[in-house]
């Protein structure tokens, strides 16, 4: 006797959850986090809790606002993931109402105002990321030295508090150039990449990140770490990091080899900026990004190249952020061209021939 069930497919189980991605993809984030916050001392400390608290509140008010369930939504990990990223892409010594901004940007407008998760077209934390450079460039740009806490030149809790306040100017003997931002500004004043390129630090000292930078970009050893042990557990592929920095160090590699007194090497351009970070952590959301493996590899290559030409052609030092939204914009259209073959057909739509018969006859 035979049962027939009227069951909607695919019968597919995981024990994968929106939760426990996020969770992972944070603790993959704590060791560049935590050397960040080490490095730039208390303002970093203040600025990054001053963000995550913004980006839960208006996430809770924008679920009570939609009607939507607010302790499951808060405790699913990807207003904190969002409101993290944020804050590891900002000067680390910026004022608080940057990072409430940023938050507002990244939750409200690119989040929830697309329908909230799993919705939203581009990658929240870099819209915010754009809108903040495009509209506060001074904000935006205000790099300090590193001042590790412990140190002699590390601000005390009240200095930091009147920093991150306003209440205080950042001391100018704190202020300094990140190394893409020495190149550009040097290179508009006439002096060769190649002259002012020795005199920054060297690509080991880069790997490391202590240097001048945004709040948890410049450790390109943790966030390769971070991203080699989510590769581990598949939470992410490797086709969008690989493709995306070894277009970017194909075009850094030919284009200083072709023209050294006006590009810059490709140790210069992998470790340092958010080359790291946004190609395992941002670059990889799953919700912005293409489904098929070849749709993942043109993005990546195609924020890789994005990348390099603001980089080196553009007006701006950093141009990973508006490398992943334009890409973002292009994600419909990839998934258009690259679909991937639906299960129990063929590449052309027809369906496939079983090779063997079943083993239970109904």
């Amino acid at each position: 006797m035979s049962t027939l069930a009227n069951r909607a497919g695919p019968f597919t189980h995981t024990v994968n959850t929106v939760t426990r991605t996020m969770l992972w993809v944070i603790l993959a984030l704590t060791p560049a986090t935590a050397y960040g916050l080490w490095l730039y001392g208390w303002p970093a400390v203040m600025l990054f809790v001053i963000t995550l608290v913004a980006a839960l509140a208006f996430e809770a008010v924008m679920l009570v606002l939609l009607g939507q369930p607010v302790r499951a939504r808060l405790l699913d990990g990807s207003a904190l993931l969002t409101g993290w990223l944020l804050a590891m892409s900002l000067p680390p010594w910026a004022p608080w109402w940057i990072g409430v901004l940023g938050s507002l940007f990244a939750i409200v407008v690119a989040k929830h105002l697309f329908g909230g998760l799993g919705q939203n077209m581009f990658n929240p934390a870099m819209v915010a990321r754009v809108v903040l450079l495009i509209s506060f460039p001074v904000q935006l740009t205000m790099w300090v030295a590193p001042a590790p806490l412990g140190s002699t030149t590390t601000p005390s809790f009240g200095q930091a508090l009147a920093y991150v306040s306003g209440y205080t100017p950042i001391p100018e003997h704190m202020s300094a150039a990140t190394a893409l931002g020495t190149l550009k500004t040097e290179l508009s004043r006439g002096v060769s990449v190649e002259k002012t390129a020795a005199q920054l630090p060297q690509p080991q000292q880069l790997a490391l990140g202590n240097e001048s930078g945004s709040m948890g970009e410049t450790s390109a050893m943790l966030l390769l770490a971070g991203g080699v042990l989510l590769l581990a557990l598949r939470i992410i592929s490797w086709h969008i990091p690989v493709s995306l920095l070894a277009t970017l160090a194909v075009l850094a590699a030919v284009s200083h080899a072709l023209h050294p007194d006006r590009f810059a090497s490709m140790p210069i351009h992998l470790l340092s900026g958010a080359a790291m970070l946004g190609a395992f952590f941002i670059a990889t959301d799953y919700v912005t990004s293409p489904v098929s493996r070849s749709g993942q590899l043109l993005f990546g290559a195609g924020i890789g190249a994005l990348t390099w030409v603001i980089r080196a052609l553009g007006g701006y030092p950093e141009g990973l952020a508006f490398a992943v939204v334009l890409m973002n914009a292009l994600v419909p259209l990839i998934d258009r061209g690259f679909r991937p073959r639906v299960f129990g057909r063929s590449w052309r739509g027809t369906s496939l021939e079983a090779k063997s018969q079943p083993k239970i006859h109904i």
